[in-house]
């Protein structure tokens, strides 16, 4: 691959949730996550998804803090992956999404570029979101209001990260 098909859209968003997974509270969220991940699978544009035993990422750790689950996929471009968010049942859940979720000053979507065919690890996605709160957006890692092109992505370089920029326990 040449260009910009030589990159696809790797995309993490972390929530820090209001209560358990198994509450009275989470039930329509957790209901929703087989639908939402199968109507993601099935998206045009969509290329991986991170999953854990459980076929979804809830029992994956992000940042040692058990309130925080992760979101992690892989895209063809910022297009497909906006095309899903928006629409059916993620955006349903999207509009739902302060009746499950604490709201945080600090970043918790980052997007960055991949070599076509790379898997983005949770450790990978956690410097990118540490990147973007201590930088804003830059070509390493970014926003989709801020969005960076794929032209170049291979000159990416993290930066240094302060230690103590992790997410507050």
């Amino acid at each position: 691959m040449t260009g910009a098909n030589a990159y696809q859209l790797a995309q993490v968003n972390i929530g820090r949730l209001k209560a358990p997974l198994d509450s009275p509270q989470l039930k329509a969220f957790v209901d929703n996550l087989d639908p939402v991940n199968a109507d993601a699978d099935s998206a045009d544009g969509f290329v991986w998804r991170l999953e854990g035993e459980s076929g979804d990422a809830t029992d994956i750790a992000v940042f040692g803090d058990e309130w925080l689950i992760i979101n992690m996929s892989v895209w063809r471009d910022t297009n497909a992956l906006t095309a899903y968010m928006y629409q059916g049942r993620h955006r349903e859940m999207l509009a739902r999404r302060r009746e499950f979720f604490e709201r945080v000053q600090e970043a918790m979507v980052a997007l960055w570029w991949v070599p076509a065919g790379h898997r983005p690890t949770v450790a990978e996605a956690e410097s990118r979101l540490l990147h973007l709160r201590t930088n804003g957006p830059t070509p390493y890692a970014f926003t989709l209001r801020t969005p960076f092109p794929a032209q170049g992505a291979e000159q990416f370089t993290a930066p240094a990260i302060p230690d103590d920029l992790g997410c507050p326990a």
